[in-house]
């Protein structure tokens, strides 16, 4: 079974992230890289990428003459952005969920388990219709 992991990141957490020592950082990336080297071996991960900060997003919506409003960044109201996500080709829902867990617990400052939200979305069969599910 297929599924999208995405992998959310309070704002302000993200911006306090430049506050962090060198060694807070490798060990957070490091634990980025044995997970998704360890899907990889096991063939379950078919794509995975961290995105860059919300500093570098842009919104875009448009009014109703289909004219587009661009603004940097995610909404203002937005307490959380997407950090980064997940492809999964999995086994089970029970394993996405041990994965997904295992996610939310990249460590943050001082190694402590940062408890990131992480969502976890199927991915229908590309021969079923997703507006009859």
């Amino acid at each position: 079974m297929k599924y999208m992991v995405l992998m959310a990141a309070n704002k302000q957490g993200w911006d306090d992230m430049s506050s962090w020592s060198q060694d807070d950082m490798q060990t957070m990336f490091q634990f980025m890289e044995d997970l998704n080297a360890e899907m990889t071996k096991n063939g379950e991960m078919l794509q995975g990428i961290g995105l860059a900060g919300p500093g570098a997003m842009k919104t875009v919506q448009t009014k109703g003459d289909g004219e587009p409003i661009i603004t940097d960044g995610p909404f203002p109201e937005t307490k959380e952005v997407l950090a980064g996500y997940w492809i999964l080709d999995v086994a089970s829902e029970e394993r996405v969920l041990e994965l997904a867990t295992r996610i939310s617990l990249s460590p943050g400052k001082n190694g402590e388990p940062s408890n990131t939200p992480v969502e976890v979305h199927a991915i229908p069969d590309q021969d079923i219709d997703p507006l009859k599910l």
